[in-house]
C-alpha cells in the first residue's frame, strides 16, 4: 500500500502513548512531533502537516484526553478523525445528468494513466448497470487511441474515435451524438495530456469542457509523483475547475503524501483509487476507511465488499454445507481455494485486517503462502477424478501418491502434507457440528456468548 511507510511511523508514534496511564503535555508534544516527521517523510505538503499537527494538539491537550482513562486510546481517536478530515471526510459519489447521456472527462499530465483509468471506470460503471461509451481525444500521443481501444476490446466496451487528423473538440461533440443515437448513458472522455502544463493544453481542455458539458471533470494524478502532484492539481483546479480526483497506483511503493494533500489544497474530493494493474482494480475512495487502514485499526467493510463482489454466494453456501455435513471432498477443497483467489493477493487482503502493522508484515513470507496454495492446487489436479470425489483412496495409497507426486513436480511428503490437512479440517468440522446440535438442544443457552 502507498501508505506503508507513514503507516509504520504513526503507528510507532501513536504506541507510546497507548502504554501511559497518564499523559502529559510534554508526552502529546513529543507524538506530535513524531507525527509531523512522519507527514513530512511521506512527502505531505508543509502547510497542510503544519495544519494538521496543530489541530490535533489543540484537542490532545484538553482536560478530555488528559483526564481520560485511556488518553492513549483518545489521541488516537483524534488522529484518526482529523486524517478523516484531511481527505474528504466521506465517500464523494459521482454526479449524474438527468438529461442525455453522463459525460465524465478524465484530464491529467501524460503518463499519469488516464487511459487505463478511462477503461477501469467504464467497467467500473458497467457493473452498477450503467452503459459506457469511450471516446478518444487524446489525438497528439502516438498509439494512445489505439490503447484505447485495446482496452475497450479487453473489457468489451465500446469506443468511440475519428483518427489523429480531426480536432478533439470535435471529436467529443460527434462522441456525445453517438452515444444518443446507440444508447449509452455514460460518456468517458479521455483527453491529452502533457509531459508538462502549458497553454494550449489548457485552451483545449476549456474548449472541450464547452462543448461536451461534463457532469464531472476527472483529474487522474500519479500517486508517485509525491509533492508535484499537489502543485498540478492546484494548476488543473484553477483552470478548469474540477470536480473531483482520481488516484493510480496506490498500491505501489510509494509514500502517498500526494492522497493527504491534494484534497485540502484543492478542496475537491478524492473520488476514486487504482489499487492494481487488473482492470477490475479500482476502488472508490473512503477516507475514514483509508484513515483507519493507515493507523492499523484495518478496513472490514472494504474487505467485505470485497468478498461479497469476488465470492459466488450460492457457492460459498453448498460448500459450507458440504463441510458441515462432512462430505467435502478434494473438488470442493479446489473450488475453496479458486473462490479465495478471487479476493487478491493475501498482502492485500491482510492490509484490512485490525491491529496488523505494515511493518510486523516484513517478516512473513506472503508470497510462499500464495506459492503454497498453488502447489497444493497442482497436487489435487494430478489427481483423477474418482480420488477427488473419494479423498479415502489417496490417503491409504502409497502408489497413489507416488504417482500424484510424479504428475504434479511435487514430493510423497507434500501429499501427505495435503491429506493431513484435509483430515484435521474434517476432524474441526464434526466437532463443530457437534457443537451446534449441542447449541440446539439448548446446553449452551446459558453462556453468555451464546447469547
Amino acid at each position: 500500500m502507498a501508505f506503508d511507510g507513514l503507516a509504520s511511523r504513526l503507528q510507532d508514534a501513536l504506541k507510546k502513548l497507548k502504554g501511559k496511564g497518564k499523559l502529559t503535555e510534554k508526552d502529546i508534544k513529543e507524538a506530535m512531533r513524531e507525527v509531523k516527521l512522519a507527514l513530512l517523510e511521506a512527502d505531505v505538503n508543509y502547510k497542510v502537516v503544519k495544519q494538521f499537527v496543530a489541530s490535533v494538539s489543540g484537542k490532545c491537550v484538553g482536560e478530555e484526553v488528559l483526564g481520560s482513562l485511556t488518553p492513549g486510546q483518545q489521541v488516537i481517536k483524534i488522529v484518526n478523525e482529523e486524517l478523516t478530515n484531511l481527505m474528504g471526510i466521506s465517500e464523494s459519489k459521482l454526479n449524474y445528468s438527468d438529461n442525455g447521456p453522463t459525460v465524465f472527462m478524465l484530464v491529467g499530465l501524460q503518463g499519469a494513466g488516464k487511459t487505463t483509468m478511462a477503461g477501469k471506470l467504464a467497467l467500473h460503471l458497467r457493473k452498477k448497470n450503467k452503459k459506457p461509451l469511450l471516446v478518444a481525444c487524446d489525438i497528439y500521443r502516438p498509439a494512445a487511441i489505439k490503447q484505447l481501444e485495446v482496452v475497450g476490446k479487453q473489457i468489451d466496451i465500446p469506443v468511440f474515435s475519428l483518427g489523429d487528423k480531426v480536432k478533439a473538440v470535435d471529436i467529443a461533440k460527434a462522441g456525445i451524438q453517438h452515444a444518443k443515437d446507440n444508447g449509452n448513458n455514460i460518456v468517458i472522455i479521455d483527453t491529452a495530456g502533457r509531459l508538462h502544463i502549458d497553454e494550449e493544453l489548457m485552451q483545449e481542455l476549456k474548449d472541450v469542457k464547452d462543448v461536451a458539458k461534463p457532469s464531472e471533470i476527472l483529474l487522474v494524478v500519479d500517486s508517485m509523483t509525491g509533492q508535484d502532484a499537489v502543485n498540478v492539481a492546484e494548476t488543473f483546479n484553477n483552470s478548469l475547475d474540477i470536480t473531483g480526483v482520481i488516484l493510480t497506483k496506490l498500491d505501489g511503493d510509494t509514500r502517498g503524501g500526494a492522497a493527504l494533500s491534494i484534497r485540502h489544497i484543492t478542496q475537491k474530493p478524492i473520488k476514486f483509487a487504482g489499487v492494481g494493474e487488473k482492470m477490475s482494480d479500482i476502488e472508490v475512495f473512503h477516507p475514514d476507511r483509508m484513515a483507519s487502514r493507515i493507523l492499523g485499526m484495518g478496513d472490514v467493510l472494504s474487505l467485505i465488499e470485497k468478498a461479497q463482489q469476488a465470492i459466488d454466494e450460492e457457492e460459498a453456501l453448498k460448500l459450507s454445507e458440504k463441510m458441515m455435513n462432512q462430505e467435502f471432498n478434494y473438488d470442493d477443497y479446489l473450488n475453496a481455494m479458486e473462490q479465495m483467489k478471487k479476493l487478491g493477493p493475501i498482502s492485500k487482503l491482510i492490509e484490512m485486517i485490525p491491529g496488523v502493522n505494515a511493518k510486523e508484515l516484513e517478516g512473513l513470507d506472503l508470497a510462499s503462502g500464495e506459492k503454497q496454495m498453488a502447489k497444493m492446487k497442482a497436487i489435487i489436479q494430478s489427481m483423477t477424478a474418482k480420488e477427488r470425489k473419494n479423498p479415502s483412496l489417496v490417503s491409504g495409497s502409497s502408489s497413489r501418491k507416488r504417482r500424484i507426486a510424479k504428475g504434479s513436480g511435487s514430493t510423497i511428503q507434500e501429499i501427505n502434507k495435503l491429506v493431513k490437512g484435509y483430515e484435521m479440517m474434517k476432524k474441526q468440522m464434526k466437532q463443530m457440528k457437534s457443537f451446534q446440535k449441542n447449541a440446539k438442544k439448548g446446553l449452551f443457552k446459558k453462556l453468555p456468548f451464546m447469547k
